[in-house]
């Protein structure tokens, strides 16, 4: 029987989601619960294709469309995830989910076709190679794990633990949610709304935990992490202006790598940073090494490729304005911008 490109349904998210869990080229931003997830959080089309034969999936590729009159008309795998494109068992079924990714992306006549793939893919498209991800294996043992961090920042663990700070693992959807939108205002970066992080909660369970740090009953810190076969991602981080001098991150991060090696977590996955940036060196000050991501675009009406990100200068303007707004205006706002920022 001939391969076959196919659309998913709902009866197909378990058979999806199986070859997912096999693969290893999967990550958890394949899964098919990031359909649900993003079309009720931010109202966006999802095209998800598999290749199949003789009814076996045999290749997968998520895809969202996001339309916005300030950022653009793109075909994305996958907006709001650091990683997507094609999975596959073969270069035949790589090659034609690539082609009906084109053929979607001209007939709903996007500006552009963006793969963030995980890992390097050699093909003739135009490629970006602004980003990086940082992932290492963490010990069984914590102590092993604590004796591995480079020695300057083992130091700044030890003050955060001397400052008095206490972490709990769960889920606080609300709580995590309030330090996050703090730090993401001062980023200056409109903030996802807590509808969005409930739903992660709510489609992918336990699989979406937070970490929230306190000092002395208040919240300061907060992580919101993803566990995915061997490895967990923390994804959402965020803190208040109290952070800085408790050495709040530090400690937050060593306590998620310590409960996640007694867990018997593998891989600890730093996530992606933009190379020479703040969290870029703090990601390489803990001693994992940086791994380039190659995201490659097939440009439909785009001359170039799209620049949606924070070092774009148009940006900057915005940036530092967003930066002054009270919270609860940020907080208010954030949400209608941000569903756009793919």
């Amino acid at each position: 029987m001939m391969l076959k490109i196919k659309t998913l349904r709902e009866e197909d998210c378990k058979r999806w989601d199986d070859y997912v869990e096999k693969s290893e080229q999967a990550t958890f931003f394949h899964l098919s619960g990031w359909k649900e997830v993003l079309e009720q959080s931010f109202g966006h089309q999802g095209h998800y294709l598999y290749a199949e034969k003789n009814g076996e999936i045999e290749g997968v590729l998520p895809l969202l469309h996001i339309k916005s009159y300030l950022f653009g008309n793109n075909l994305v795998s996958l907006p709001f995830c650091v990683y997507g494109g094609i999975v596959a068992v073969s270069v035949e079924a790589e090659d034609l989910l690539r082609e009906e990714a084109c053929s979607l992306a001209r007939k709903l006549n996007v500006d552009s076709l963006e793969l963030r793939n995980f890992g390097h893919k050699i093909t003739q498209w135009p490629q970006k190679d602004l980003y990086v991800t940082f992932r290492g294996e963490i010990d069984s043992d914590p102590d092993k794990i604590f004796s591995s961090i480079p020695n300057k920042q083992r130091a700044v663990v030890r003050k955060g633990i001397k400052s008095g700070l206490t972490a709990v693992e769960g889920w606080h959807g609300k709580r995590m949610h309030r330090v996050y939108a703090e730090s993401v205002r001062d980023l200056g970066t409109p903030v996802f709304s807590e509808k969005f992080f409930h739903q992660l909660r709510r489609v992918f369970g336990n699989s979406c935990r937070s970490l929230i740090v306190q000092h002395q009953g208040r919240d300061v810190a907060g992580v919101l992490s993803f566990y995915f076969k061997d490895q967990v991602l923390p994804y959402y981080a965020g803190s208040t202006g109290a952070a800085r001098d408790l050495y709040a991150h530090g400690f937050m991060y060593w306590q998620l790598m310590k409960n996640a090696s007694e867990q018997g977590v593998k891989i600890f996955d730093f996530g992606r940073s933009k190379v020479n940036t703040g969290s870029y060196s703090f990601k390489k000050n803990w001693g994992f090494t940086p791994e380039p991501l190659t995201y490659e675009y097939y440009l439909v009406k785009s001359q170039s490729i799209p620049e949606v990100n924070p070092t774009n200068p148009k940006y900057q303007i915005f940036i530092k304005a967003w930066r002054k707004l009270p919270l609860p205006i940020a907080n208010c706002f954030g949400p209608i911008l941000s569903k756009n920022l793919g």
